[in-house]
This record gives C-alpha cells, structure tokens and sequence, in this order.
C-alpha cells in the first residue's frame, strides 16, 4: 500500500500544466470515432489518448477542428456551451439496439435529449449537462407460458440474480436525469469531485466488459485524470470511484402469472459501487496501450464501515485471503460482487491499424493456482480492430472495423458444477442481483449471456461516413443451454442483421443515422404449430430498428 502511495506521489509531481476539463460524453456519436480514426492516421502528443478510459476531454477536440466548441472567458471565468444532442429512435416488434445513455429496450418511438453549460473558474469546474428520455413502451411479445416450469426456472435464475426487465411498466416511460453533468476541481492532469457522468473502460468500439454508455449514469465520486499524466515512464490514465446504483423495480415478464410464481422480489436497498482503473502507455512503446480495472458491488445494508469495506479494490484479488477455514461461504453469502478486466490496445498509424481486446472474470479465483488452472471459470472477453485503407481525396479513407463480445460462459461450468448445467453468467450474481443500474446492465448491453458479433465497412472523410453494418447476435445462451433446450425441438435464437449508415456534417450541425433490419431466427424459442421431433423449425421474427441522432455546435466561429 505504501509503494502504491509513493508512485501515486511521483506521478502528480511529474505531470504538466492545468488545462481545459469539460469532457465529451462517453461514445458521443460521430466525435469520438472521428478522433480515434485520426488516431490512425497520425498519433501524435495532441491526440495520444489510451482510449481505455473515457469521457474525453474537449480539448482534444478543439485542437483537431480548429476549435468547433465555444468557450467565452470573463478574467478567471470562461464559459462554453456544450453541444446539444437529440437521438430519435424506433422499434418494430421487438426491442433493439444498446449503448444509449440509458435509453430503455423499448418498441415504439423513444427520445433522448441532451445539452447544456460549463463553467471554469480557477482550478474550479462545473459541467451542467443534464438528460430527458422518453418512450412509448409498447407492449410486445417476449417470454411467455409454454415452456415446462423447469425451463421456465431456468429463464428466472438469471432474472433473480440480476435486474434485467423485458418492459419497463405499462405505460408511457420517462426519465429525467442530472446525466452527464460534474462538479469537480483540477490540478495538473487530475480532476477529483461528484458527477453523473457515464464512463466507459476498455477499448470497446461496441462494448465494455465493466463500464460502458448503455445504462443511465450514476452518482460517484471520482479521482480522475483528464489528460495523459506524463511521467518518466510514460503515459498513465486513470480513475477512483465510489458511488451509488439502484434497482429498477419492475418485474423481468410482461406475464404476471409468470412473475408471481418464479420472481424473487428485490430487496429495495440500493448498492455501493467501488471501481478502480488505471491505463499504462509505456515512454519507450508510443503504440501500446495497456490496462486493468475492478468493480465491486454490495448492498449497502450488508456493508461495513472499514477502509476495506469503502475501497475493497484495494483488497487482495484472490478468495483465500479472506477467510482462513478454506470454506468460502460466509464470504460468498456477504454478496460482494467483483469484476475485473485486463486489456490492451496496439495503434499502428503507418498502417492505419489498431487491434485491441480485454479479458475479464466476475467472480473471485480461489487462488492463483486455481485461476492459472481455471482461467476461463466465470469470464467474459471482447476483441476487435479499425482498418483504413487511403482513397483518391483529402481526408478520405474505406475503413473496416468489427468487433466480437463473448459472455457465455464456458464449458467447464459443466465440470464445474456437477449435477447442473452451469452457473451464472456475465453481469449477474447472487444476493447482488447483478452489475446495473435502474434495469440495464453499466457494461454489456446485447442481453445477459449473449454474444455478439459486429462487421462495418464505411467510406469516411472527416465527420462524414457511408457504409453497411453486418451483426449476428446469440441472445441468452446461457439460458438455452442451461435449461437444456438443445435436448429438446427448440433451436437456439439468433439476430441476423442488416444496417446503413449515413453519417454527416453541415457547418454545426452533424447528422448521425443507422437503420437495420433484423431476422430473428427461433425468436424467443418459438416452435411452429408443426414441427415435430423430424422435422423442427422455428418461428421467425422480422423487425425494424432506426436511430438518428442530431447534433448542434454551439461555436465560436459562427
């Protein structure tokens, strides 16, 4: 613990100057890509962020489009209008679509609404940048009777150990939130204070194994840079917090019956949140971006008032440094909740290249034996990459990136657990009802025990991008193969998609769209009326998915 207070000593005093704090939201749309592909093409001091730990800074922004964002100052105060951004999205039949700051699964019509102010003032900030959502909520068809009640218990095991509702209540839904608003104060490359921000670890394009866009942001304390920390051994990136999420307290079917015979109610206390991640771009390897980060969670009544019950990441990663008798079920009935995550990024600007992954468990290993013997036990992983292939034109690249997200668990649950057909999955656990807030999951948003797997091939110049999107989503295999579905006619249901994406800039305003159309293979396991042991099919689902997202710049160059 020392030496971990002596490096933290050395990195504030080797950092540089104050600068500009007001972020960009976590995944804007349309900004943060284009800073990353510029990455790409040439990495240099004004853009050299890991992209492992965001919100970024507008800074960076302003130094790459000649300064699109206003900033007004007044002696030691400036003020900036931050840009203004409506997201209109629409549903057919089903529920699709993640990565939304909080936007719910949702059939019908649903709008997001953001904008608002920052002021500086000294080493002082405020971002006020609050956030309204609305939805229609429509009625549609989801899980229903039909299934035997042990498949039925095995659907809700996940629904028990987690906070995940297919419809969030009867009627008309609507939220209005702080979002992405902080108050904090800086010093050098570091800022500590309270915000509602979303964050996003990791180097997912689509996803993040801990924290990503996809749920509402929670209130949190945090101790974070806002800039590479610049030290004799390179580049650090990073973030402390503790802060609070809440259940949703919506019923996971759209079928009472269901709910009042398998759903375990919630406690209707909230969850304390500690997480830790810190990113390493070392001083001799410019191209290499490396990282790690921990979560834990626990219901508030079940916590204690040590240093170790308000910042357990600093506790020791392994199970047997917690109790001594070699029987891990007082700790486990406590319902601390870990997850941790490795990962790396490699940008490769002569080549326009950039590969990058991130491997993570949610539950403690026994000891490092076990987790050496065991790696796979309880783990999740993404990886994915951005090719840009040059084209007559200024600015003007092909570019291809995909994307693979891997939450099923493996199959050593079956050896594991002898007698049942594996654990939980990602983003779940018992008594702590899994990794979210206010019903959707902080990291992987495409369904509990699902796997996703997303192809984009684009022409991009600048802002603007024309291009195709190919994704083929595995919904909940956990559930199919721990009801042991594959025993029986069902098939497991599977998402084959097809988007167009028109993406653009006039002056200050930016335009980005997507429209999918999704064939739902075996949607929800369904069986047609004449399928037999010989002959089976499943019933299909056609559906529908658009979302266009507005953006305005309130600029100084008008």
């Amino acid at each position: 613990m020392r030496k971990f207070s002596l490096l933290f000593l050395m990195l504030i005093f080797c950092i540089q100057l104050p600068s500009s704090s007001q972020s960009l939201p976590a995944s804007f749309p349309i900004f943060e890509e284009y800073l990353r592909r510029k990455q790409l093409i040439d990495l240099d001091s004004s853009n050299n962020a890991s992209f492992l730990y965001r919100p970024l800074q507008f800074d960076r922004l302003n130094t790459h489009t000649n300064g699109m964002v206003s900033k007004n100052s007044f002696g030691d105060l400036s003020l900036s209008f931050l840009p203004i951004l409506g997201t209109s999205r629409f549903n057919t039949n089903r529920p699709y679509g993640w990565g939304d700051y909080g936007m719910i699964p949702n059939v019908g019509l649903q709008q997001y609404l953001s904008g608002g102010v920052y002021a500086e003032w000294k080493f002082l900030s405020l971002q006020f940048q609050p956030e309204i959502v609305i939805a229609e909520n429509q009625l549609y068809f989801g899980f229903r009777p039909g299934f035997s009640d042990s498949e039925t218990r095995a659907r809700f095991i996940y629904w028990n150990q987690g906070d995940y509702p297919e419809r969030f209540g009867d009627s008309v839904y609507s939220s209005v939130w702080w979002g992405q608003s902080k108050l904090t104060g800086k010093f050098g490359a570091f800022e500590t204070g309270l915000s509602t921000q979303n964050i996003w670890w990791g180097p997912g394009q689509w996803n993040a194994l801990t924290f990503s866009n996809n749920a509402q942001g929670f209130a949190h304390f945090t101790f974070n840079t806002i800039k590479p920390a610049k030290t004799f051994l390179g580049n650090f990136e990073g973030q402390l917090l503790s802060g609070r999420i809440d259940e949703s307290g919506f019923a996971p079917t759209q079928v009472p019956d269901l709910n009042s015979r398998f759903f375990r109610d919630f406690s209707g206390d909230w969850k304390y949140v500690n997480a830790l991640t810190i990113s390493y771009n070392p001083k001799w390897i410019p191209n290499i971006f490396l990282g790690f980060a921990r979560t834990f969670q626990v219901y508030r009544e079940k916590m204690g008032n040590s240093f170790r019950d308000y910042f357990p990441v600093f506790t020791g990663v392994t199970k047997e440094q917690f109790f001594e008798d070699g029987n891990s079920v007082a700790f486990d009935s406590d319902g601390s909740d870990q997850q941790i995550s490795v990962f790396l990024r490699w940008v490769v600007p002569k080549s326009h290249l950039e590969f990058y992954g991130e491997f993570g468990r949610r539950d403690h290993a026994l000891n490092w034996r076990e987790f050496i013997l065991n790696p796979e036990h309880a783990r999740a992983y993404l990886m994915g990459f951005k090719k840009l292939i040059p084209m007559q034109g200024e600015n003007k690249f092909f570019q291809v990136r995909g994307e693979i997200t891997h939450q099923q668990e493996s199959i050593n649950r079956y050896i594991r657990y002898p007698g049942l057909t594996g654990g939980i999955t990602w983003h779940t656990h018992f008594p702590t009802r899994g990794f979210a807030n206010l019903g959707q999951p902080l990291g992987v948003g495409i369904g509990i025990g699902s796997n996703v797997q997303s192809l984009e091939m684009a022409m991009v110049q600048n802002f603007n991008k024309f291009g195709f999107l190919f994704e083929r989503l595995e919904n909940h295999q956990d559930f199919y193969y721990r009801a042991q579905m594959q025993n029986t006619e069902h098939r497991p249901w599977i998402d084959l998609s097809l988007g167009f994406l028109f993406d653009h800039r006039w002056n200050n305003f930016l335009l980005s769209s997507k429209v999918q159309f999704i064939n739902s293979r075996n949607y929800q396991w369904q069986l047609h009326d004449f399928s037999i042991e010989d002959f089976t099919r499943g019933k299909n689902l056609t559906s529908f998915y658009s979302q266009i997202s507005l953006i305005y710049l309130i600029s100084q160059k008008q």
